[in-house]
């Protein structure tokens, strides 16, 4: 999609968002400002999450949840995550972007958690495409 996203005007990225085979964890190819714009013409939420300076578990937990307006039972913890972003109930939309803006390598995380992180993220993207919606997951 990175690619993709650099060679193609807005109404081509808006048919990409929708291939939800296609849907992954991909580097961002664009502006910000051309993905919120190709987001919105889809009818996809897009959770702009910025992480500068966010460093453990419980950070970056907090700062989906606000990105994403988890709702307030929101447990905060890797279970309640896989639950939330496999909900989305509140956000009702053609398709999902998560915006992870200014992530380091590490997304501040130990290994562990990280790859836990990964997981969740790839999970998500999987349980989407099986209920034909499109998750994608965008590092900028």
């Amino acid at each position: 999609m990175d690619a993709l996203a650099q060679q193609l005007g807005d109404a081509a990225l808006v048919k990409q968002l929708g291939n939800r085979e296609a849907a992954g964890s991909y580097t961002l190819g664009c502006s910000v400002e051309t993905l919120r714009s190709a987001a919105e013409a889809a009818g996809f939420a897009l959770f702009d999450t910025d992480l500068k300076g966010v460093k453990g578990k419980q950070n970056l937990l907090n700062a989906l949840a606000v990105a994403a307006g988890f709702p307030p039972e929101f447990g905060v913890n890797w279970d309640a995550l896989t639950d939330a972003l496999c909900d989305l109930s509140w956000h009702q939309a053609n398709g999902y972007v998560l915006l992870l803006r200014n992530a380091s390598d590490t997304l501040g995380l130990s290994a562990n958690d990280r790859e836990i992180a990964q997981d969740i993220f790839a999970d998500t993207v999987v349980y989407w495409r099986q209920h034909n919606k499109a998750f994608w997951v965008f590092f900028a």
